[in-house]
């Protein structure tokens, strides 16, 4: 394919799994000791053949591991993202690279704050660059083409692992080690990155990037939220202790299908009586809220089918907008 009609895709590099060297190719576990990770542009050259299917402009971003990633690197990703599409008007669309570890996060907090038309896919893998059989090359490739596809356009971010492509609001990583680790519980994928064709079948209903309401361009941080997990015994201490530290929102990831203990409850009662904004989830991962009459006397919002760390971050996202849970809960019912 000649250099005047490839598509043309950014590919920014953020670190994690996919971009890590070990010493031997059986190390698939304890590779990250070594911290021995590249650049965008070292992933590109040692995976070349990807330049046979577009033209790659590596965008070289710092290495962090996918655990330390929060809004520093999410406000400096989504600006290198408007930054590419200015500098290349001809644009087909964006590959981000990034650990598996909180790549689910990472892709909904673009999904809702990118002002960009082109297609973003973010990309990982479950086995480092140098490890035998490893799903970087594969996966790069696979991103790169489905960033190209005028199919991917008006879908919001999208996820891209073992040839599967799949929707930043529902996506979520359910495995440690197994390569098909992303899932969509309930709704499956969007398409395939099949051999000969990038192959779509469905398109996310709720609202996504460009058309959002959410601007991070202007803030250093977040409104903090934090999430109490339930379990047998669990005595309100966590939520206290989060409200203590001053948090301006909370989510209950309480039993399923969307009960809290009932210590937790008494904690949620009272955070809301101070003003603070409370959501309840399910810590089973799928499945809608239902905001019953005990949550709405109390003043509990329902996170609808979001997992907790959607619904966390984005209950914050909401909270830089307006503080009244009338307003938030149109939110969370429009993404």
């Amino acid at each position: 394919m000649s250099s005047t009609n490839r598509p043309k895709v950014a590919f920014i590099g953020t670190g994690g799994t996919m971009s890590s060297l070990g010493v031997h190719p059986l190390e698939l576990q304890d590779y990250g000791v070594h911290e021995n990770r590249m650049h965008a542009s070292e992933i590109v050259a040692r995976f070349a053949v990807v330049e046979e299917i577009a033209e790659i402009i590596p965008v070289d971003f710092r290495n962090v591991p996918s655990p330390e990633i929060y809004f520093a690197e999410w406000k400096e990703l989504a600006g290198l993202c408007h930054r590419a599409v200015a500098e290349h008007p001809d644009l087909s669309g964006i590959v981000i690279g990034h650990g598996t570890a909180t790549l689910e996060e990472t892709a909904w907090v673009l999904n809702l704050v990118l002002k960009v038309d082109v297609p973003v896919v973010l990309i990982g893998s479950q086995r480092p660059a140098s490890g035998l059989s490893t799903d970087a090359a594969i996966n790069l490739v696979n991103g790169v083409r489905t960033a190209a596809s005028p199919q991917s356009r008006g879908r919001g971010v999208l996820v891209l692992l073992n040839d599967e492509i799949q929707a930043a609001r529902e996506v979520t990583k359910t495995s440690n080690w197994r390569m098909q680790t992303f899932r969509t519980p309930d709704f499956g994928v969007l398409g395939h990155a099949d051999a000969d064709l990038i192959a779509y079948y469905r398109r996310p209903e709720r609202r996504h990037m460009p058309d959002t309401e959410f601007d991070i361009t202007h803030l250093d941080s977040l409104p903090r939220v934090d999430i109490a997990y339930a379990y047998a015994g669990s005595d309100g201490s966590a939520m206290r202790a989060f409200i203590a530290a001053g948090a301006k929102g909370l989510v209950s990831a309480g039993f399923a299908p969307g009960m809290p203990p009932a210590a937790d409850f008494a904690a949620m009662e009272e955070a809301v009586k101070q003003g603070i904004v409370v959501g309840q989830s399910s810590r089973a991962g799928s499945g809608r809220i239902f905001r019953g009459q005990k949550l709405a006397k109390a003043g509990i919002l329902a996170a609808d089918n979001l997992n907790p760390q959607k619904a966390r971050l984005l209950l914050a996202l909401a909270l830089t907008r307006t503080s009244d849970p009338v307003e938030i809960a149109r939110i969370f019912a429009t993404y």
